[in-house]
């Protein structure tokens, strides 16, 4: 069966139980603060986005197991910055099915399927697929609880 691409992502979306709109609209990208985190990134809805150690710039090394454990953060057009979100920071790669994957400072994005509600931040500083998973700082690095 042909299915349209958009289709297809809001039904993944349904079934991973991420936001629908993350597959139908462009992406926003905001900041949280979470004692000890202090300031991260998160969607528009306030979940958590994260980044894997064993990607390179601009390019996600994430695929079959490892993103439906962490489901890429994809967009259907260009992302938007909320506020304290650096507009020049974010970015996209095109994954291997196609989608587009939003990037922030060349690092693609994620959300952790263990993350069930905005502000939880189970995927902090967890060792999967080979490397480490960390909440986004606005600068784009990882971040480190104090």
């Amino acid at each position: 069966m042909n299915m349209p691409m958009n289709a297809l992502l809001f039904l993944t979306a349904l079934v991973a139980g991420l936001p629908a709109a993350n597959a139908a609209e462009p992406a926003r990208a905001t900041v949280a603060e979470k004692s000890p985190f202090g300031a991260y990134l998160t969607d528009s809805e306030g979940r958590s986005l994260y980044l894997f150690e064993a990607d390179e710039a601009g390019k996600s090394t994430c695929y079959d197991a490892c993103a439906n454990a962490w489901p890429p953060y994809t967009t259907s057009g260009e992302p938007w910055a909320g506020k304290g979100v650096d507009a020049d920071a974010l970015g996209t790669l095109e994954r291997r099915d196609g989608t587009m994957q939003v990037t922030y400072d060349g690092w693609p994005l994620y959300y952790f399927i263990k993350d069930k509600a905005p502000g939880d931040t189970r995927g902090q500083d967890i060792n999967g697929f080979g490397a480490e998973w960390y909440l986004v700082t606005p600068g784009g690095q990882k971040v480190h609880a104090e």
